[in-house]
């Protein structure tokens, strides 16, 4: 199996596809699905995961049924771009569980977070005591989400 997905065979590619809709499925139904016998499936299962395709199995929780509907986007600014004051940011941002997703960009700001939280309240509260604390942040931008279109993750392969 070769890097970054390439080398993946048609077999490969339809265990991801059901994994996507379907995490729970046994490896009976899967290899089913697939046209394959249970040990081949098993194999492959195995290879994806050894090559960390295949990185883990999760639950999703609907966040608005857990009260944590409130989506803000937000651009962050740094002081200092320098790798030491990157690799500070990073660390620090691991620790803060609203925000769901962290990405360094190219352009005019440094960091796109995506942050969850109660309501507005909430979302000020963590702005003000985390976000903003975090190590060289000098300004941040907010966009609340209005409506979440598309949300569930890698379409299939």
């Amino acid at each position: 199996m070769a890097e970054r997905g390439s080398g993946l065979d048609s077999f490969d590619r339809k265990i991801l596809d059901i994994l996507a809709v379907d995490g729970r499925i046994s490896v009976t139904d899967l290899a089913r699905k697939i046209g394959l016998s249970k040990s081949p499936t098993q194999a492959r299962l195995k290879r994806l995961e050894d090559h960390r395709i295949i990185q883990g199995y999760s639950a999703l929780f609907d966040p608005i049924q857990l009260g944590r509907d409130h989506v803000a986007f937000v651009e962050v600014k740094l002081s200092d771009t320098r790798e030491a004051a990157l690799l500070a940011f990073n660390k620090a941002v691991i620790g803060v569980p609203e925000i769901e997703q962290c990405h360094l960009i190219a352009g005019a700001f440094d960091y796109l977070l995506k942050v969850r939280t109660a309501g507005m309240t909430g979302y000020r509260a963590v702005l003000a005591e985390k976000i903003s604390t975090l190590p060289h942040v000098s300004n941040t931008s907010t966009y609340v989400a209005m409506q979440a279109v598309k949300e569930d993750g890698l379409a299939p392969l």
